[in-house]
């Protein structure tokens, strides 16, 4: 996050036309920068908030208190950064080039499958510097300017921000969708005071369409554009605190951290764009990475393999736990066995259960 302010001498109120160029500059300095499009909303999420507090209610949010901490302010973005009229809203691709064929990584039981997001270099810091960059360019064009960046760091509606700009529409997996681009994008928002004029909405594509709710493999897609993330991949492999649910660790399968399955099968990302940023490229091999591999890795490993990368943030205790379950999936073997009883003495009790669980699953416990 950052916010500033570009003070100047008290002078005449700019015209329309003045914001209207504004915006124009905005959209190309966006490009210049790397991102693939950008666009302007208004402040007014009324029915996202409604949404948002039957959701929370439902408890589908599980253990993310977060959600329900900071109030109206993640649907009131006036509130959160006073003074905000305007978001601009920008999307960066991010599926990376060379990566291994997804279908086929879920394809090898003993081979472990990483969210496509999640291969290359933190996210977060791309977009942060690049928007901020943004910033910088916006400031040299208007006398006062206030502002704030966000890349999913603070109570920010960012698909619902991202629908009202024009950047595309939330899909029934309820993530956004756009018809040029599909789903394998980055966002990221600038709350300002700017009074900018504001983008036209796209319209839902998807139609009768169902193949994301039929593909889930947990079922949390509980109907169209409706998510219990307590059974979502990526909330129990990457949000979730504590253990992975007994009843939902077969599901999972060999995806350790994050899911994809929804957006490989949507038709919409027959058009999606592959990420021509470095940034985003494969790191260590982990496209198609073994699990025993994986799981070998001491805490320093971890730590320095995955300098750099958004998978960090779990810490080596869930990476142990998720792979363990991975583990417990896998093809049976000697190998697997071995992986799995030399960490049946980890210092941690959650791994040493999921470890259990995976021997039992072979026939081991």
């Amino acid at each position: 996050m950052r916010q500033n302010r570009r003070a100047a001498p008290p002078s005449a109120e700019p015209a329309a036309a003045d914001f209207e160029a504004l915006a124009g500059h905005i959209r190309a300095w966006a490009a210049e920068l790397g991102f693939q499009q950008a666009g302007i909303a208004d402040c007014e999420l009324g029915q996202a908030e409604t949404r948002l507090m039957e959701w929370l209610a439902r408890g589908w949010h599980g253990d993310m208190d977060y959600m329900t901490a900071h109030g109206s302010r993640r649907s009131r973005p006036a509130e959160l950064v006073p003074g905000t009229l305007r978001v601009i809203t920008v999307r960066m691709n991010y599926f990376p080039p060379e990566s291994r064929d997804s279908w086929e990584v879920l394809g090898e039981g003993d081979k472990a499958y990483i969210a496509r997001y999640a291969l290359g270099r933190d996210y977060h810091k791309v977009l942060r510097s690049r928007l901020q960059k943004l910033c910088d360019n916006i400031a040299g064009q208007v006398q006062t300017f206030s502002y704030r960046v966000f890349t999913d760091s603070a109570p920010v509606m960012e698909v619902e921000l991202a629908a009202k700009s024009g950047l595309g529409w939330r899909g029934k997996h309820t993530l956004l969708l756009n018809r040029e681009a599909g789903s394998w994008f980055f966002l990221g928002e600038i709350y300002t005071d700017l009074p900018l004029p504001v983008d036209e909405p796209q319209s839902d594509h998807c139609g009768t369409c169902s193949r994301c709710i039929d593909i889930c493999p947990t079922r949390a897609i509980v109907a169209p554009y409706q998510l219990d993330a307590r059974r979502c991949i990526s909330y129990l492999t990457i949000e979730n605190k504590g253990d992975i649910p007994e009843e939902l660790r077969p599901l999972i399968g060999n995806r350790i951290y994050g899911c994809d399955d929804c957006q490989l099968v949507c038709p919409w990302n027959r058009f999606a764009q592959k990420a021509d940023m470095a940034d985003f490229a494969v790191r260590g091999g982990l496209d198609a990475a073994g699990m025993m591999e994986l799981f070998a890795w001491s805490e320093s490993d971890f730590n320095s393999r995955l300098e750099g990368s958004a998978i960090r943030r779990i810490g080596h205790e869930r990476w142990l736990r998720n792979l363990a379950v991975g583990l417990g999936n896998a093809p049976s073997s000697a190998e697997v066995m071995a992986a799995l009883r030399g960490r049946l003495d980890h210092p941690s009790a959650m791994v040493r259960r999921h470890v259990e669980w995976a021997l039992k699953r072979h026939n081991q416990g």
